[in-house]
């Protein structure tokens, strides 16, 4: 039964994933992220059938895992998020909402900047370093 749960879960954070691809208010990696997630505890098939996948290795590896994203990739998430931060804004008048939401997507901005590019800068120089002992 729990494993028929999680497949059955999988399953639907897959298609979910897959459609937040074309659809940018839905978060195709936290999507693939929880596919994975469900799939490792119900059924090693699947799990790496879906980790070996391009969609994985595109969303899911290189950017999060490898930490391996440009610039331009990165602009483009920024101006998804800031669209998904945008539309509760355009519609709700509530300057308290408004100013929450500019403090998170400028905190969602510094963060995942730091995240992705900023720890590229510490394991290239570890690497570098470690050829010289």
């Amino acid at each position: 039964m729990k494993k028929g749960l999680f497949i059955l879960s999988g399953t639907i954070t897959f298609i979910l994933g897959t459609i937040g691809i074309f659809l940018p208010f839905l978060p195709t990696t936290v999507f693939y992220l929880l596919t994975g997630f469900f799939w490792l505890r119900s059924s090693e098939k699947l799990y790496h059938r879906f980790i070996q996948s391009k969609r994985y290795q595109k969303y899911v590896e290189e950017p999060i895992i490898k930490k391996n994203i440009s610039t331009g990739n990165m602009i483009k998430m920024f101006l998804a998020i800031f669209v998904v931060f945008l539309i509760p804004c355009i519609f709700v008048d509530n300057l308290m909402m408004r100013v929450t939401m500019a403090i998170v997507y400028i905190a969602h901005v510094v963060l995942l900047t730091w995240y992705l590019k900023g720890k590229n800068r510490n394991t290239v120089s570890v690497k570098a370093g470690s050829g010289n002992d």
